[in-house]
């Protein structure tokens, strides 16, 4: 028995034939597209094929969430005598066993960092990737990217073909590759889709702070740009230390918190460590967020080193920058690093306003999931809050009660106490609710059991526009620490 393949069969998979075939030229391609085409969503469809197979899964994708799309495209085609098995010397077969092999494209995808997950299409050839696909990494950017690699065959799976690729873009996140036969459903599609957990919506905290979802002691969680969820109320340790953070962090998660947030400069990351570990809840249902400070930037690993040395929880849910400053993108781009080696998981900054996040943004590789600012009735901050939910950046406020020295004033504001008095809740617990009424995450620190307790509590009630409208009017553009 002879056996005749053709590299880009109607399947784009060799077909086993008695009788030796000739391989018929490829389908035309459609015309390519320069540049993907805008979408609102986060997500882009890249893909390479001969025979169309394999672009025929990319649309079912692209229909499937709406993602922008981007043909990888040959300098010189395919020809059907390239593409020709039986030819040992054939143009596929030369750059399949090639291991330096790497066909020109016609074109970069120009505006790629508008994207943060690519799904990556090809056919199976010799059970591997095409090396056009090498090309494609080799050439673009992908760092703190996310890559779902897919392929097309008559029956083999993805192979190796998809983990061959990943040292072409170590500084991505990958997915598990999957393979789909040419007729694959729109249906099995979506499922595959939705198994990943992927975020796709760019404005990722905009309608999300579903407040019916919690309960006293048992806070939502919000999706970050980085597809993990956060709660949106966090116990601040800032100056929380020695036992009193321990027996706090432990108080809290008995409570029902699930977000502690420390920093390198708090000096406490050991024994929030402690904390959550002896709390005896298991470390995936606890979300530990750290900081660098500014005179880290300048070494940054070292200092990264040493968060994940102290808190030594396996991994950091989210680090920030803690305030701007010289060499703070050098600093951002080493987290982007553990992001990749997904000893972090999400990465934000504090202390960025407007022109901050504006002048940052461009330098990096990964947008922020979150920033932190000084967020309270008496800096209501609302420009900056919603310049960053336009971006799709998650806010969260640091000093929501007030901050050091201020927070008396502020607990017994006349408006505030008449707004509490009203739905018999604390002045706290009306400020706390009003930051989750403006999509804005809470992260009020104590060390009293029974504050804890009640910052917690803040959705077995809402309140109303007028309040908001009431507790609007507050606002003083009030700043109550130095940045």
């Amino acid at each position: 028995m002879l056996l005749t393949t053709s590299a880009c069969s109607p399947s784009d998979e060799p077909v086993e034939s008695e009788i030796p075939a000739p391989v018929p030229d490829p389908e035309p391609n459609p015309d390519p597209t320069p540049n993907p085409q805008p979408t609102d969503g986060r997500a882009l469809v890249v893909w390479f094929s001969c025979t169309n197979t394999t672009k025929g899964i990319a649309d079912r994708i692209v229909e499937a969430i709406g993602a922008a799309t981007w043909r990888i495209e040959p300098e010189t085609a395919y020809t059907s005598e390239d593409l020709n098995y039986n030819n040992s010397s054939s143009r596929a077969n030369r750059e399949q066993n090639d291991p330096s092999a790497r066909p020109a494209i016609k074109s970069t995808c120009e505006n790629l960092a508008d994207y943060d997950v690519v799904f990556l299409g090809y056919p199976i050839w010799w059970g591997k990737a095409p090396k056009v696909i090498f090309t494609f990494l080799e050439s673009h950017d992908l760092t703190g990217k996310t890559i779902v690699p897919f392929c097309t065959s008559h029956s083999s799976g993805i192979g190796s073909s998809d983990t061959d690729l990943h040292r072409l873009a170590t500084e991505a996140e990958w997915k598990q590759g999957r393979r789909f036969s040419g007729n694959e459903s729109k249906e099995v599609i979506e499922k595959w889709i939705e198994s990943m957990d992927l975020n796709l919506n760019d404005n990722t905290n905009m309608g999300v702070f579903d407040l019916s979802n919690g309960t006293n002691g048992n806070a939502p969680t919000i999706k970050l740009s980085s597809g993990y969820d956060m709660p949106i109320v966090g116990l601040g340790t800032y100056s929380l230390h020695g036992a009193t953070c321990v027996n706090s962090v432990k108080t809290a998660i008995a409570a029902g918190f699930r977000k502690f947030d420390t920093a390198s400069v708090y000096g406490n990351e050991e024994e929030v460590e402690q904390g959550v570990r002896e709390s005896g809840v298991p470390r995936e249902e606890i979300f530990v967020a750290t900081k660098l400070y500014p005179n880290q930037y300048s070494n940054p690993e070292a200092a990264i080193e040493e968060c994940l040395r102290k808190l030594d929880i396996g991994y950091i849910d989210l680090m920030l920058l803690h305030h701007p400053g010289t060499n703070d993108v050098k600093a951002y781009k080493a987290m982007e690093k553990y992001v990749a080696a997904g000893k972090i998981r999400s990465i934000g900054v504090s202390c960025y306003y407007i022109k901050e996040i504006d002048e940052f943004l461009p330098k990096v590789n990964i947008k922020p999931v979150l920033v932190q600012n000084e967020v309270h009735p008496y800096y209501q901050d609302t420009e900056v809050v919603e310049h960053l939910h336009d971006l799709g950046i998650v806010v969260e406020a640091w000093y929501p009660l007030g901050g050091r020295g201020h927070q008396k004033e502020l607990l017994s504001d006349p408006v505030l106490s008449e707004i509490a008095a009203g739905h018999d809740k604390s002045v706290a617990q009306v400020i706390l609710r009003w930051d989750l009424q403006r999509d804005v995450v809470v992260i009020p620190g104590s060390s009293n059991p029974d504050h804890i307790e009640e910052n917690i509590s803040i959705f077995d009630f809402s309140l109303t526009d007028e309040e908001m409208a009431q507790i609007a009017a507050l606002n003083r553009n009030e700043k109550h620490d130095w940045y």
